[in-house]
């Protein structure tokens, strides 16, 4: 099935999910919530009277996109069946007579959308420190480019060369079948792994970096790496210390284009990877 067939399926989902979900000129939502349902409370009341509150992916008036996927029990987690599981305890709770609740966490620093250092497959650069707090935050904050990748295939340098991306675009977020449309894949949201997952050959990432000036590389898997060139294609990108991969970003319902992006990981001083927050702006 070619690009063009695969849109105008996506389309025509689109529109039958719209009609199957309005309910009496008022629209039922799902878990996630599609972009465009912006509200500007942060509460609403239920029917007896208690507040709950509202989680948004779309901020000012539509032009501030949260691509960071929920930290959840449910989520896939590298390698595992089960998800992540139970990541977050409260061990001080006002229930229980404590002051103020106080939750502690424990949870892989490559967990959901996150964020890699050098260290994560070069030793001597994990012993010098190369951590995510040497990461420039400058190629972390700026322009980026959303960007389609062919839907049957992993990134080669063939499929690099047919996306045609300018000279001087510097961050680029690739958008590929791991997202899709409708409910055809959304691997962020099964809780299994997937190791089919879409990402980066070797000679596709050595194609980035030979012929580009992409400097931050997105995906929307937890592994820019195909799972068949998991190690190389890292390798790869991270020889130099100078292209950043940010892995498991939720683009589902963006579209291509230019957009600010910010992205930032926590400062752990001898972290080789983070969880990060990261948005896109109009």
């Amino acid at each position: 099935m070619d690009n063009l067939s695969v849109l105008l399926i996506c389309a025509v989902a689109h529109v039958i999910l719209a009609s199957v979900f309005s309910v009496a000129g008022s629209t039922v939502t799902a878990y996630p919530p599609p972009y465009g349902l912006d509200s500007a409370a942060s509460f609403h009341s239920s029917s007896d009277g208690n507040l709950i509150p509202v989680r948004r992916e779309v901020y000012g008036n539509g032009r501030i996109f949260d691509i960071t996927h929920t930290l959840r029990p449910g989520m896939p987690s590298w390698g595992s069946e089960e998800g992540l599981g139970q990541f977050l305890w409260l061990p001080a709770s006002m229930k229980n007579g404590s002051e103020a609740n106080n939750s502690e966490m424990k949870l892989p620093t490559h967990t959901g959308t996150h964020i890699d250092a050098p260290g994560h497959v070069y030793d001597h650069y994990f012993d010098a420190g190369f951590d995510v707090d040497t990461l420039d935050l400058e190629v972390l904050n700026g322009p980026a480019l959303v960007v389609d990748v062919p839907r049957d295939k992993n990134i080669t340098a063939e499929v690099m060369k047919s996306l045609n991306i300018p000279k001087g675009v510097k961050r680029v977020l690739f958008r590929t079948l791991n997202k899709a449309c409708f409910a055809f894949r959304r691997l962020m949201w099964k809780k299994a792994f997937d190791t089919s997952y879409v990402g980066f050959m070797k000679d596709g990432a050595q194609w980035l970096v030979d012929n580009t000036d992409i400097k931050l590389v997105g995906i929307d898997y937890l592994s820019v790496a195909a799972y068949d060139d998991l190690i190389p294609s890292h390798l790869v990108f991270l020889k130099d210390r100078e292209v950043i991969l940010v892995e498991a970003l939720k683009l589902d319902d963006i579209k291509l284009g230019i957009y600010n992006v910010h992205c930032l990981p926590l400062r752990m001083l001898g972290a080789e990877g983070s969880p990060i927050r990261c948005i896109l702006i109009k």
